[in-house]
């Protein structure tokens, strides 16, 4: 299947209801046929705009010029549980099923300090050049969580 198709048919599972989680999204796409990795439905979820909320999966309702997430404040304050720093880089710990949209709003804010991050279910990596930089930015995050 193409993945073109295998987007398609994920919009069309969330937007049947239902899915809540990664996990329950990849079953879904499995008994359609469709075995994914856990990193390619990650990047299907961020290219198709696909966001998490309090119900699961939906699909953001963007109009022209406004953002496709909520702000990064708003989402650290809600989300986030806790900052570690360690050398050049941090590790946030978000509750469950939410650090993908976080990393993204983090992202989105476009710190210079920050290189990139990784985010899986719970946990957000992000990577600086340097422990200043670093601290920096766990500095910013727990401002927001204030």
């Amino acid at each position: 299947m193409s993945k073109l198709t295998r987007q398609q048919l994920i919009l069309q599972l969330i937007e049947n209801g239902g899915v809540g989680s990664q996990e329950d999204l990849r079953r879904a796409l499995a008994g359609q046929g469709q075995q994914v990795t856990q990193a390619t439905l990650s990047r299907d979820i961020h290219e198709l705009g696909i966001i998490k909320t309090g119900n699961g999966y939906s699909v953001a309702l963007q109009a022209p010029g406004d953002p496709a997430l909520p702000s990064a404040e708003r989402l650290v304050r809600e989300f986030v549980l806790s900052v570690h720093e360690a050398q050049n880089q941090l590790v946030v710990k978000t509750t469950v099923g939410s650090a993908q949209p976080v990393a993204a709003a983090l992202d989105s804010v476009c710190w210079e300090e920050m290189l990139g991050s990784i985010a899986g279910d719970d946990t957000i990596l992000i990577i600086c050049e340097s422990k200043l930089e670093a601290e920096r930015i766990a500095d910013r995050i727990r401002e927001m969580l204030v």
